[in-house]
């Protein structure tokens, strides 16, 4: 990508008015919902930010395992991807002032239909773990603000520079 079709790129926003953790999340054409959980104070009008995650990485490996066969022309009839953390990450916003939070393993089963051969199956699964997505968050990811949007550190907050 170029430094101008960077520039252009749309963003992706999230409005959260009112009490409640209910948010409408926007990204180019499309509109939906992000909440939590009756139990955690939410209305569980759509799914958890962790959830919007996971179903993140889910579909690109699911689409990258549907391009490849796709270009192979391999018999690749459905592909259903699962991924869930191994620990809950419910206290993760309640420690994030203070600790380095973050679930840090996920467990993935890749389910391949179709009249494949062991060979193409085990290439299908090599390439579930070239899913972009799936990269990016191994190498990790910085979160930084926009040159345009960068305010000054918050003088109350425990994480302002020291001066």
């Amino acid at each position: 990508m170029t430094t101008r079709e960077i520039a252009d790129a749309p963003w992706v926003s999230a409005s959260l008015d009112g009490a409640g953790f209910r948010t409408d999340v926007r990204t180019r054409t499309h509109a939906f919902v992000a909440d939590e959980p009756a139990a955690a104070g939410g209305t569980d009008t759509g799914p958890t930010p962790y959830e919007l995650l996971l179903g993140g990485l889910a579909a690109c490996t699911a689409m990258t395992v549907r391009m490849y066969a796709d270009r192979k022309r391999w018999p690749l009839e459905d592909v259903v991807v699962r991924i869930r953390p191994v620990r809950p990450h419910a206290v993760d916003c309640a420690n994030c002032e203070t600790q380095a939070v973050g679930v840090g393993r996920l467990e993935r089963e890749v389910e391949l239909l179709g009249a494949l051969t062991d060979e193409q199956r085990a290439r299908l699964l090599y390439i579930a773990d070239r899913c972009p997505v799936k990269q990016t968050l191994e190498r990790g990811i910085r979160v930084e603000p926009a040159a345009a949007a960068a305010l000054p550190p918050d003088p109350d907050s425990r994480f302002a520079p020291a001066g």
